[in-house]
């Protein structure tokens, strides 16, 4: 791998994880101001609710960050438009069995009660 597409690699890692952790903030601040399932009262009552809020933006910016790295890198990816041509093997077609109906003998018996 060339120098430069290492280099413009690292700059979009980077790009990537400054959004990932932007949109974690948002959704850290979102989810505490609407107060869902009443997170944002307990963090405000607690001591040390800061550590929970830290926890919560730092391990959903990871998320948030990979997420962004990977939408990056799979839309670098080059249009493949020319699907005219059958691709795959040379393997010989699988042979498709249809379903036939077996005689089976039953004799005609009472049944006990």
């Amino acid at each position: 791998m060339s120098n430069q597409k290492t280099l413009e690699l690292i700059r979009i890692y980077i790009k990537s994880c400054a959004i990932g952790f932007v949109l974690s903030a948002i959704f850290v601040v979102l989810m505490l101001g609407f107060d869902v399932m009443g997170l944002g009262g307990l963090v405000a009552r607690s001591d040390i609710g800061f550590v929970a809020v830290l926890t919560m933006w730092v391990l959903n910016g990871v998320v948030f960050a990979a997420v962004q790295f990977a939408y990056a890198i799979m839309s670098m990816a080059d249009d493949d438009d020319d699907d005219d041509e059958p691709r795959g093997g040379h393997r010989a077609p699988t042979p498709v069995f249809l379903a036939e109906p077996i005689p089976i003998r039953v004799e005609n018996t009472p049944r006990r009660r």
